[in-house]
């Protein structure tokens, strides 16, 4: 099992964050190789990604959730094994930080050989960077009246 923690700091309030964070089914704007992330009730969405050429479909569940503070999540079924959680901590009244932290076991050769290339971490750093100007981006043009810009 691999352990991957990353953090980005964003310049929104962190009820802002964090309820952007919750809207799952925005993730394909700004997570790289997520195809789609189709919410089934409030705790379980199911997912389809494609990394590195190879398309998964598989499920997750949350298994904890504090408002303004934490979402955890866990795979279910076989296909795909991974755990995690994204932290939300105010630093101000408008800016936030954002730890995730993901659990993943890796199967198979291409995916035991990614992992030990530290390929998981550079995906999460992508994907805060792009949450990062996305959450920014769309809430700059919230406050201006103008739309946000194309992430």
């Amino acid at each position: 099992m691999s352990t991957v923690v990353e953090s980005i700091d964003v310049e929104v309030p962190v009820r802002v964050v964090y309820d952007q964070w919750a809207t799952f089914e925005d993730f394909p704007k700004f997570m790289e190789g997520v195809e789609e992330v189709r919410q089934l009730d409030d705790l379980h969405a199911h997912w389809r990604t494609r990394i590195a050429g190879l398309t998964r479909e598989f499920e997750t569940e949350v298994i904890e959730r504090v408002p303004d503070g934490r979402v955890a999540w866990r795979t279910t079924g076989e296909s795909v094994k991974h755990t995690g959680t994204v932290d939300f901590e105010a630093l101000d009244a408008t800016r936030t930080r954002v730890t995730m932290t993901m659990d993943f076991q890796p199967t198979g050769f291409a995916e035991k050989a990614a992992d030990k290339l530290g390929v998981l971490g550079v995906q999460v750093r992508g994907d805060l960077r792009r949450f990062k100007r996305y959450i920014e981006d769309l809430t700059a043009g919230a406050d201006s009246g103008r739309p946000p810009k194309d992430t």
